[in-house]
């Protein structure tokens, strides 16, 4: 792995973390307890802060920067980030699931509950309301979030992620 300081910024993890050997950490970086960052993910804080906060995985080749002075990455809690999305100066609430190869642009919020389909663009600026799930390029309201749907895919995916980083740590 590589971990790294940026402009006497260091990178500052909670307990219990799982970070895969070629994923690359550097700068303003901040995360809470039970995160995972798998293989090939780069979280990069050179140019603004990138705070997550617990039980956040952030699946392979996933991408997470921010825009210099401008937009920086909020996260929060109990939060999927797919294989390959980019995740890029927005805000991501509680409770969100970030489907693969998914691109949320600066200035978005994502709020809680919600769930941004595989391969969808979030574009800039874009407000994702609670309960939603949003697809498509750009990315649109398609229906609202069930409470199956935050049980058995929001939880489900971020309880397994803390499962499977458990067994890297063994």
């Amino acid at each position: 792995m590589i971990i790294k300081s940026v402009r006497g910024k260091t990178p500052k993890m909670g307990e219990d973390c799982f970070i895969a050997e070629n994923a690359v950490i550097v700068g303003d970086v901040s995360m809470g307890d039970e995160c995972s960052i798998w293989y090939s993910a780069v979280l990069r804080g050179d140019v603004h802060y990138i705070k997550m906060g617990n039980k956040v995985n952030v699946q392979d080749g996933a991408v997470i920067h921010c825009t210099y002075k401008k937009s920086p990455t909020d996260i929060g809690n109990n939060v999927s980030i797919g294989h390959n999305a980019i995740v890029h100066g927005c805000t991501v609430k509680d409770n969100v699931l970030i489907g693969m190869g998914s691109i949320i642009m600066d200035d978005c919020v994502v709020e809680s509950n919600s769930i941004i389909a595989a391969g969808a663009v979030v574009t800039m600026g874009t407000h994702v309301e609670a309960g939603s799930i949003y697809a498509g390029i750009p990315a649109k309201k398609i229906k609202d979030v069930s409470q199956e749907l935050i049980s058995g895919e929001i939880d489900r995916i971020a309880d397994a992620y803390v499962k499977y980083a458990g067994w890297f740590k063994e």
